[in-house]
């Protein structure tokens, strides 16, 4: 494991501790954990990290809402083995925030979707390092967002994982 997929698995942790948190929240989460492990946060390392982490799928940003207004939530994602940083486990105290019920279905709706566009993009860049991670991702993916949520992911509910493995099996070829 590299020290960025430990780092991400950290921020799916801290997420995971609350069921989902806006970028904002785990923003001053991670303040808050900076400053109880006795260290200076740097907020710009911090936000490159989570979008980092969202871009590889160890965080999946979903419409908490439903209505496009660009109110998201952040959860663990399929690539994630969410693990606690030293002192997370006082975060929920320290921040008076109550643990979310996240819904699976579009959480899972909104990833298999991006993962759709991501490979997309990767075949049509011939880029074939991203092309190998998102494969790898779509196994990940498909076991994720079947567990706990009512998403079909064999095709009928346009979260087909099958067909975008398929479309960058083939480009591998």
């Amino acid at each position: 494991m590299t020290d960025a997929e430990a780092l991400y698995d950290d921020l799916a942790g801290v997420v995971d501790l609350f069921g989902a948190l806006s970028r904002a929240e785990l923003r001053r989460a991670l303040d808050e954990l900076a400053f109880k492990q006795g260290r200076d946060a740097d907020a710009e390392a911090l936000s490159a990290a989570v979008e980092d982490a969202v871009r590889e799928y160890y965080l999946v940003a979903y419409d908490r809402d439903g209505d496009g207004d660009g109110a998201e939530l952040l959860v663990p994602g399929p690539a994630a083995f969410p693990s606690l940083p030293e002192n997370a486990e006082d975060l929920p105290h320290i921040l008076d925030l109550d643990r979310r019920t996240v819904d699976r279905g579009a959480a899972a709706d909104a990833a298999l979707a991006r993962l759709r566009r991501d490979a997309e993009a990767a075949v049509r860049a011939g880029d074939e390092a991203r092309i190998e991670r998102l494969l790898d991702v779509t196994y990940d993916a498909e076991l994720w967002a079947s567990d706990g949520a009512n998403v079909d992911v064999s095709g009928e509910t346009g979260t087909d994982v099958e067909s975008v493995r398929s479309r960058l099996e083939a480009a591998l070829d």
